[in-house]
């Protein structure tokens, strides 16, 4: 399977329902919300799936991407979907495994885009917001957008909600460091 994404660019994905990409409209309303601010950017994706957000980040100038994923045959695809759009002077890393514990090995660095997009029954919410904001994973200026199930209530922990959309079944939360 595949789907298109910024310049009409064809990236592969999953098939079956291991994997769900980010809605199209999902993707360019993220995009358009961080519209002039992703040239040059540090991306991390998590839960990275097909890796449709990180392409899509590539394709719009970000200077490195590096997604977490847990499933071996996703970070497959996206290894091949970051290699066919990255630009030479572009670096990009796939790591595989447990996001909380890969999120430990990235202490030190900082982002200034995160999108993280878990499976939406999991509890991986509140873990992941934890470790983003304790081991200062944002870049001052930085936001993070968490995708989710409308009415999930996602708690600010150190880190300020900015701005919620709502998007037919999507819901996004955009926090800032505080």
């Amino acid at each position: 399977m595949s789907l298109r994404i910024y310049g009409n660019r064809s990236i592969k994905t999953l098939p079956g329902q291991e994997t769900r990409p980010t809605l199209a409209r999902v993707r360019e309303a993220v995009f358009n919300i961080w519209q002039g601010s992703i040239e040059q950017c540090r991306w991390l994706d998590l839960c990275t799936g097909s890796g449709s957000m990180g392409a899509e980040a590539l394709c719009r100038g970000a200077s490195i991407v590096i997604g977490i994923e847990q499933s071996t045959a996703a970070c497959r695809i996206i290894e091949q979907n970051w290699k066919q759009v990255a630009k030479p002077e572009q670096s990009y890393q796939v790591l595989r495994g447990d996001v909380v514990k890969r999120l430990e090995k990235l202490a030190g660095q900082q982002f200034d885009r995160i999108y993280f997009d878990p499976p939406y029954d999991s509890d991986l919410y509140v873990l992941v917001l934890s470790a983003i904001a304790s081991l200062n994973l944002l870049a001052p200026r930085g936001e993070l957008a968490v995708e989710h199930r409308p009415g999930l209530t996602l708690p600010e922990l150190s880190l300020t909600i900015v701005r919620e959309k709502r998007y037919g079944n999507t819901a996004l939360t955009f926090y800032q460091a505080l």
